[in-house]
């Protein structure tokens, strides 16, 4: 089954295994789910990402993070869809829960955070909002 759109289909595999309580979360491997993973590595919603290499296209394999019994990731949600893409410029840049949260943003430079995008002074499109 072809999927169209392989983020949202990370991010909902991330919430589903957050919300069962699993260890690790199995996704497709492509340069931006590796990209968003090390986003989220770096802030501290996961603990752990490797990439094994099978032949064809890999996997991502991801260390979910909890503290006790309750999860780190509250909420995960996509923003730009392939239907409906968002932009922001820096100056617009959303900020997520009054900056409890991070916004992950595709820019020239590359995926990086909101906080990020801003200190760099570049916009770009919107992929998704952690908290």
């Amino acid at each position: 089954m072809q999927i169209s759109d392989v983020i949202a289909d990370m991010l909902t595999r991330i919430r589903n295994a957050s919300n069962a309580k699993h260890e690790t979360v199995d996704v497709p491997a492509s340069n931006m789910k590796k990209a968003i993973a090390d986003i989220l590595l770096e802030e501290g919603y996961i603990k752990a990402v490797s990439v094994i290499e099978d032949g064809k296209q890999g996997v991502i394999r991801i260390t979910l993070k909890y503290e006790g019994k309750a999860k780190v990731i509250h909420g995960i949600k996509r923003v730009s869809k392939p239907g409906l893409r968002i932009y922001s410029n820096c100056e617009d840049m959303p900020r997520v829960m009054n900056g409890l949260g991070i916004a992950i943003v595709s820019t020239s430079k590359g995926i990086m955070t909101d906080k990020k995008a801003r200190r760099e002074n570049v916009g770009g499109e919107v992929l998704a909002f952690v908290w």
